[in-house]
């Protein structure tokens, strides 16, 4: 499932090609995803010059003068630029065709992604409202994590995955940081301390930064918009490991599942 760094590639990556263009038309081939994509989706956009491409959490907002569209890359979904053309697969469901030629195709296989449209404020949408903090944003410490985690008995990977409590930490990166930090990833949330969430924090934006400067982890589905994979995976400590040697005592690396997700971690290392 592409996570934040993959987001944050992917909105880098179509950046230079969508804002200052204007919005010829939008194709529709599939409207069925998670949400039907707006039957009006070409007038809201067609003939608008796109004024900015930001991202909130594994969100990205796209804005012109009409409002904002919010596109969610689900489980399997990508956004790519093409220059030239290429026809549409099976699961190439949307084409946003600008004036300059480029074609910003959006391509799900599982279609669990979403393209849906707002004329009002963005953060106030329903999926975007109750969001934590970013976790590459001065907001966000080691003091917030302690404050937030007060009381809670669930286990401290559940808790960073949390949309609530941080944006964008998903299932590969929360078990990577807590590798980092050295903190076991069923350790109850209210029981670590503020000292380790420190290390934590720091942990969290690492893994995040490290990985957009890698363009990402492709383990299935993910490729930026020129159609490449991300290269994080090359440099992983414990996902997808289990069995194999730590990198750090040499220590075979372990698998359980937390809240429905695998979860890797090293005994030794981490408490």
């Amino acid at each position: 499932m592409p996570e934040l760094p993959e987001v944050e590639t992917t909105r880098r990556g179509i950046a230079p090609f969508l804002l200052g263009d204007r919005v010829e038309r939008v194709e529709v081939r599939e409207p069925r995803l998670r949400w039907p994509v707006p039957a009006d989706l070409d007038q809201c956009l067609a003939g608008t010059e796109m004024l900015s491409l930001d991202r909130r959490g594994k969100y990205l907002l796209a804005r012109n003068v009409r409002g904002t569209l919010i596109a969610h890359l689900g489980m399997s979904g990508s956004l790519r630029v093409l220059t030239r053309p290429e026809p549409p697969s099976p699961h190439d469901h949307v084409d946003i065709l600008m004036a300059g030629g480029t074609v910003i195709r959006y391509r799900d296989p599982r279609r669990f992604g979403c393209l849906l449209w707002t004329g009002g404020d963005p953060f106030d949408h329903p999926l975007l409202r109750d969001l934590g903090p970013e976790p590459l944003s001065d907001g966000f410490d080691g003091a917030y994590l302690h404050r937030c985690s007060r009381g809670r008995r669930a286990p401290v990977k559940g808790f960073v995955m949390d949309a609530r409590v941080v944006v964008g930490v998903g299932n590969i990166y929360a078990s990577e940081a807590l590798s980092m930090a050295g903190i076991h990833p069923l350790r109850a949330a209210g029981r670590v301390s503020r000292q380790r969430y420190d290390v934590l924090a720091g942990a969290i934006r690492d893994t995040l930064e490290r990985s957009i400067r890698l363009g990402g982890t492709t383990l299935r589905d993910f490729v930026n918009p020129a159609g490449e994979p991300g290269y994080f995976e090359q440099t992983l400590r414990v996902y997808g490991r289990a069995g194999q040697p730590c990198r750090t005592c040499g220590a075979p690396l372990r698998q359980v599942v937390v809240g429905q997700r695998s979860t890797f971690y090293c005994a030794s290392c981490q408490r």
